[in-house]
């Protein structure tokens, strides 16, 4: 009577790769997916998408209150933003929260919140800053006050008032989606001035499959 452990051990090592590869797949599914399937947000945001969005930023609201805001706060120290900053992260902690409310209460937020939900799933995420900066309107709390040390608004408005900044793609984890943000100055009608900027996360995932629907 003949014996084959080979067979057997070969069988053994065949089902623990399977195993091992399976369990991979399983654990990691969105992960690898979302490092292999990676949209190009310069591709996807074409020249008439960003000029839908500086049309819906083009309202009235949005020059007023960024103009209203540089008026009040002037130009500011560095140490007076970082208190501004330091307030706003403590507040999103804290029961009172007078920074955070005033600003989320504003009729620009309330806007940029009608924007965003009018074009369901688009946008994740629309706030606008002012010359120093700092938030002006936002359709959800951010996680910081000052914008200005970040490219966001150093590629934005001290370049040009017609400057574009997007910036790559991010895998969202939680939503299950890619995204990107389309970053823009924001200038005074009347003048031409650069007189703030504005950030519209765009998700990638539905601007995708929207352009596929479209073609």
């Amino acid at each position: 009577m003949s014996v084959k452990p080979a067979l057997g051990v070969l069988s053994m090592k065949k089902i623990t790769r399977l195993y091992v590869a399976g369990l991979l797949a399983t654990t990691f599914p969105s992960s690898l997916a979302a490092q292999t399937d990676a949209p190009d947000p310069a591709q996807l945001m074409t020249p008439a998408f960003v000029e839908s969005v500086r049309e819906w930023l083009s309202n009235p609201i949005v020059q007023l209150s960024v103009s209203a805001q540089n008026t009040l706060r002037g130009q500011l120290a560095q140490a007076e933003i970082d208190a501004l900053d330091k307030q706003w992260r403590a507040e999103r902690e804290a029961d009172d929260k007078p920074l955070i409310s005033a600003t989320l209460t504003a009729p620009l937020s309330s806007y940029l919140l009608r924007v965003q939900a009018g074009d369901t799933g688009l946008f994740t995420e629309i706030f606008v800053m002012d010359a120093n900066g700092l938030n002006v309107g936002q359709s959800a709390i951010t996680g910081d006050y000052w914008q200005g040390d970040e490219a966001k608004f150093q590629k934005t408005f001290p370049v040009a008032a017609d400057a574009i900044f997007i910036d790559e793609a991010e895998w969202d984890e939680d939503r299950k989606i890619w995204r990107a943000q389309l970053n823009l100055t924001i200038a005074d009608e009347t003048s031409g001035k650069a007189i703030g900027a504005a950030t519209v996360e765009v998700n990638l995932t539905e601007l995708q499959r929207r352009s596929a629907a479209a073609s």
